[in-house]
């Protein structure tokens, strides 16, 4: 146990030293210009500083880790390597044109695929690192920012919308690994802190408005595709295929004349070809002709129905969501036949929105801000606390139970609504509108008494009386 330790501590010591001799080193990638005074630039120094602050903690303990979390690590490292290479040949080059600037991305984009390609295939038991890693290099592509037209965001808010794209996976590794292993929780912070504040900070230092091109120095412009090639064609192997589209095109390719169309586009390119489209139909003769025919009077028969179409109708629906959002929102969407739902991790600041819900029960288990029910049928909450609210929207046989406290509860256009309060929450002030058969479940006097039902009423009467009406509620008997 004692040597295993030794030999991490020394794999680390070792891993530091080189680091900070001389940044991280780019693994199989070109060297850039030694002649060239770029490397000494200001902002090259910072790019070496922000990996030397915040990467060097993700690597660390992905060596503690090892297996796919070391992995996806060193294709994170070959990625931010990438991108110091480029930042350092944009001080050499002057700006390209859209079509070049991809090519001189594609480094980059090859990494940013390598590490998509591990998340691929059968999901493994380090998926969430593996998605979170993945995701985050999104990130890296501020450095295509072109201008205000390009279809970005400016560099600053690019680097934080794609983080926000891989929180999502980084904090179910911070709720799996809480209980399980500290150093899975560590690795998912410091990667959060490579890029927020680290890379956010340091392109809002040096390039808050995109990178800085040379104006003197080299072009970078590919030949036309058109222009023939004067030397012979080496012998040897066929070239590799096409690689897919790339992260930083800014236009679909578009599909060849030439190649046969799909779907719809083969419909329109058949009616299109000329008389030959109807050449299978068959020809009406006058005998098929309705007024023809002996056997058809006009005259609807008392005991004719339409029949059912075969086809049931239904709304679409999106895929079923449990998930929270930016940090702040827990989104449950399109759950059917879920009994056991539960939100465990949540605080005061979050809210939850539930939306098309079927046949399932939720279980929200803490204080939250918010809690809104949204066309939802035969849905069951139960939750604890509510700083705010509890909303029931355009529902339909709700059943809602209150453990703990909520200031207030709010049922609109609404059908069947089922209120559990706890002793608690009997102060809840409750408003109703445009619903029906809501009732209200409260606890009795006594710890073995039956719960006591009171029907919240739906009927009122409006009477004019001294210049205005008086609103006053149905009574029902037994209520």
């Amino acid at each position: 146990m004692d040597e295993k330790l030794i030999q991490r501590l020394e794999a680390a010591v070792s891993r530091l030293e080189s680091l900070s001799s001389s940044g991280i080193q780019s693994r199989g990638l070109p060297n850039v210009d030694a002649d060239d005074n770029a490397p000494i630039d200001p902002s090259i120094i910072a790019f070496d500083d922000l990996l030397n602050q915040y990467f060097v903690k993700v690597s660390i303990v992905a060596d503690k880790i090892g297996g796919e979390v070391l992995e996806v690590t060193k294709v994170l490292e070959e990625a931010f390597s990438v991108q110091k290479d480029l930042l350092i040949k944009i001080k050499q080059t002057k700006k390209p044109d859209l079509a070049n600037l991809g090519e001189f991305l594609k480094p980059l984009n090859e990494v940013i695929m390598k590490a998509n390609a591990l998340t691929e295939g059968r999901r493994s038991d380090f998926f969430n690192h593996l998605k979170a890693a993945a995701d985050s290099l999104s990130a890296l592509a501020w450095i295509a920012y072109s201008g205000k037209d390009c279809g970005m965001s400016l560099p600053i808010a690019h680097v934080e919308e794609s983080w926000q794209m891989a929180e999502f996976y980084n904090n179910k590794i911070l709720v799996e690994y809480r209980s399980k292993d500290p150093n899975h929780v560590e690795w998912a912070k410091a990667l959060k802190e490579l890029y927020l504040p680290g890379l956010r900070d340091y392109v809002k230092s040096n390039y808050p408005l995109g990178p800085v091109w040379s104006t003197t120095g080299k072009t970078t412009v590919s030949p036309p595709a058109s222009a023939p090639s004067k030397a012979p064609a080496p012998r040897g192997p066929a070239p590799p295929p096409p690689p897919p589209a790339s992260l930083f095109t800014s236009e679909s390719s578009n599909a060849s004349s030439s190649q046969p169309k799909k779907g719809m586009a083969a419909v329109f390119q058949e009616i299109s070809s000329g008389e030959t489209v109807t050449a299978g139909l068959r020809k009406v003769t006058a005998d098929m002709k309705t007024k023809n025919r002996s056997d058809r009077t006009g005259v609807v028969g008392a005991s004719a129905k339409e029949k059912p179409t075969s086809t049931s109708s239904f709304s679409k629906t999106g895929p079923p969501k449990l998930e929270l959002q930016m940090g702040r929102k827990w989104v449950v969407e399109n759950q059917i036949g879920k009994k056991n739902l539960v939100i465990d991790d949540c605080d005061a600041k979050q809210s939850v929105y539930l939306f098309g819900c079927k046949d399932s029960v939720l279980q929200i288990q803490g204080k939250v801000n918010n809690i809104t029910v949204d066309k939802c049928t035969k849905m069951g909450v139960v939750f604890t606390d509510v700083v705010a609210a509890f909303e029931v929207v355009n529902c339909n046989g709700v059943e809602v139970q209150c453990q703990g406290t909520a200031p207030t509860i709010s049922v609109d256009n609404t059908t069947g609504c089922q209120l559990y309060l706890s002793q608690e929450s009997l102060a809840t002030s409750i408003t109703t509108a445009k619903s029906s058969e809501v009732n209200v479940l409260v606890p009795g006097s006594g710890a073995d008494s039956d719960w006591a039902e009171h029907s919240l009423p739906q009927q009122f009467i409006h009477e004019f009386k001294d210049g205005h009406f008086v609103t006053s509620p149905v009574s029902h008997s037994g209520a």
